[in-house]
């Protein structure tokens, strides 16, 4: 690699590949395994409790935001998460480069968010250099579950991945995308959502569903 002045902390804030052997980024990942072991020993009666814990770990997190533990990340502070995000069980996010995670976002169980990358010539990667780059999530998008975002993807708002689906590319807001890799098999348009009936004379109201669903 092309030396330089800056400390493997700098390159690696830059997007640079970089040596993770920074003191730095020892105490950050130190300050932020200590925070998520916390986290994720608290029990399902203490919201309060861990909305704490995850406005320390995180470098943001909205009003409403649930995230169910285990969840795990590499720093903590490069993800913010917006108003009204829900998160299933296992959530991974390797925050080496910046997530960004909207408001309304659906996230299914054992979804991964992973921005490392590695170079693919093997001197290098024997070298242990690394880089990353960075995820979006927009706002009102669903991950179902076990879904994976590469390194460098921001799917735009409103869309929905199918569970199990590798996103290694960028998604445009308001489709539907499903697969290894994942591609868009559906464009979304909007319909009033959930909407409410009472049959003449039955006593019952019934709901029905007028929206997009998957």
């Amino acid at each position: 690699m092309t030396p330089d002045n800056r400390s493997m902390r700098e390159r690696m804030l830059a997007g640079d590949l970089y040596l993770a052997d920074d003191p730095k980024l020892d105490e950050w990942s130190a300050v932020a395994g200590e925070l998520q072991d916390a986290y994720n020993a608290t029990g399902a009666r203490q919201g309060a409790e861990r909305f704490r814990l995850l406005g320390r770990l995180l470098g943001a997190v909205g009003e409403g935001t649930v995230i169910r533990p285990p969840f795990h990340v590499d720093y903590g502070r490069f993800i913010t998460v917006g108003a009204r995000t829900f998160a299933n069980f296992g959530l991974v996010a390797l925050d080496v480069a910046p997530i960004a995670i909207g408001d309304d976002v659906q996230i299914g169980p054992n979804v991964q968010l992973l921005t490392p990358t590695h170079p693919v010539e093997p001197e290098p990667r024997r070298a242990k250099w690394e880089a990353a780059k960075p995820i979006v999530i927009g706002n009102n998008v669903w991950l179902g579950g076990g879904v994976i975002v590469l390194p460098g993807v921001t799917i735009g708002e409103n869309t929905v991945v199918g569970a199990g689906a590798v996103v290694t590319r960028d998604l445009p807001a308001n489709v539907v995308a499903v697969g290894n890799p994942a591609r868009v098999v559906r464009e979304l348009g909007y319909s009033p959502p959930w909407t409410r009936t009472q049959p003449s004379g039955s006593g019952v109201i019934s709901t029905s569903y007028s929206g997009d669903r998957e």
